[in-house]
């Protein structure tokens, strides 16, 4: 019974195929949270699938309805040893974006693993099935050679996230006896690098709106009404120039972030972003100037233009439309307030003569969070992933995409470990979603040893000064 032994066990599980088959299995349910019509494949996600596997590893579990009638249910599922042992909690979202099946390269179907090389394409086996797979197989690889965990643990898994999660927060706070625990540890989001262990304590938040505007009923014939019909498209444009500039600058005042920390530039100025193979190239001169490509992406707020639209995009005609729209959103870290971002736009449009534009949210808001790298559990983590991994830890104060991580960090009041599986250039959110099988192995490995490292007594919980 040994730590080494653990993680031979679960080289094995990866050799054998037995991971592969377990993600398979996941990724053949068509969890699609933004599609209505796949709700019944959320609860069957939970019921059918994760309660009976970890059922089998000795927890007890239930399943939640959500508190709104817009989100997924919530499995809960509880493993309890001992009073004296620490208590971690855990994460997983089971539910994907939409599955874009026509708009797969040909022989990929986002509901099979296919493999090419190292890349095993499917949805959801980066996003986020196979990073849970993975924890919890490694978990269940400790509690197989050791007889115990030696810790007790608290999991959820929701079905929600890729809609922004609703229902979470509420849910959270209203049963936190549920999620009493001393850390959180749970995986989502890209590596640093793909062969580069990493951790991050926090996430930017995401504020999504929209920006519309309606100028009449209809479009109008382009030669009988153009020169005379203001055109909604053209007005909307030069509203969102003024918003953020050719080079990607924000020019909205009380949108910037405030100035990064020497802790926090210090934790950056030790970093290298990239995609890894089959990423795409960072653009240099574009975003905040003065800043350097880990501090746009980690430690300052972005702009984006996610879509636009006006007239017939696909069939378009000889008409003035009628009507213009803006999909944006603002990832920011903390210490920006996002209740004062549409009141700032709002000011912003009025002064240059926009007030026609009408703004509003487009979903629940994820706030910002950020643990101090310093922070004991952030020590353990890191000591405990060289150990494994051989080699240096990226540690990032925070992501810089979006987790609905102030709900554990904020609302429940828990340190939070995220530990990366995958890559940022696995098309996330994109067809083609893909994992690096090398990457997953070692995860499998490096995930094994955390939890060993968790349930051998000597942690932040008990008392342990790192």
């Amino acid at each position: 019974m040994s730590r080494s032994d653990a993680i031979s066990d679960i080289e094995s599980y990866f050799d054998d195929g037995v991971f592969r088959a377990d993600l398979a299995r996941r990724v053949a349910i068509r969890t699609e949270s933004p599609i209505p019509e796949r709700r019944p494949e959320l609860y069957r996600y939970l019921t059918e699938e994760m309660s009976p596997y970890l059922e089998d590893m000795g927890f007890t579990s239930e399943v939640f309805d959500n508190p709104r009638e817009d989100g997924g249910p919530f499995l809960v599922a509880r493993y309890h040893e001992s009073d004296g042992l620490p208590t971690v909690m855990t994460y997983g979202h089971g539910d994907v974006v939409r599955g874009y099946d026509d708009q797969w390269r040909d022989g990929l179907n986002p509901w099979l693993i296919t493999e090419e090389g190292e890349r095993w394409y499917g949805r959801g086996t980066a996003d986020n099935k196979g990073q849970h797979t993975i924890n919890l197989a490694a978990m269940k690889a400790v509690l197989k050679e050791r007889g115990q965990l030696g810790f007790n643990v608290v999991a959820l898994i929701e079905t929600g996230e890729e809609c922004g999660s609703p229902g979470l927060n509420e849910f959270c706070s209203s049963h936190k006896e549920l999620f009493e625990a001393d850390v959180f540890i749970a995986s989502d989001g890209p590596r640093l690098q793909p062969d580069q262990p990493t951790i991050f304590m926090g996430s930017r938040g995401v504020f999504n709106f929209t920006m519309t505007l309606n100028l009449r009923d209809g479009g109008h014939h382009s030669g009988n009404w153009g020169g005379l019909l203001a055109n909604p498209g053209v007005i909307l444009s030069h509203a969102l120039a003024t918003i953020v500039d050719a080079k990607g600058q924000i020019l909205v005042d009380g949108w910037k972030a405030a100035p990064m920390t020497n802790a926090v530039r210090q934790a950056l100025a030790k970093l290298n972003v990239g995609g890894g193979d089959g990423g795409p190239e960072i653009d240099p001169s574009w975003g905040e100037p003065g800043l350097t490509a880990e501090e746009k992406v980690f430690g300052s707020n972005t702009f984006e233009i996610l879509a636009f639209e006006t007239g017939n995009p696909r069939n378009p005609v000889n008409a003035v439309p009628p009507r213009a729209v803006a999909h944006g959103h603002i990832r920011f870290v903390a210490g920006s307030d996002p209740k004062n971002f549409l009141p700032a736009l709002r000011n912003h449009l009025d002064e240059r003569g926009f007030e026609m534009i009408e703004l509003e949210i487009e979903q629940d808001i994820m706030y910002a969070t950020r643990l101090d790298p310093d922070h004991p559990w952030a020590r353990w983590a890191v000591k405990s992933i060289e150990a494994t991994a051989m080699r240096d830890v990226a540690v990032l104060p925070n992501l810089g995409g979006s987790l609905p991580n102030d709900v554990f960090a904020e609302v429940l009041g828990l340190p939070t470990i995220w530990v990366p599986h995958s890559y940022a250039g696995c098309s996330q959110h994109a067809p083609n979603e893909h994992v690096l099988a090398p990457v997953c192995r070692d995860a499998l490995r490096i995930m094994t040893g955390l939890w060993w490292d968790l349930g051998a007594g000597d942690t932040p919980a008990l008392g342990r000064t790192l």
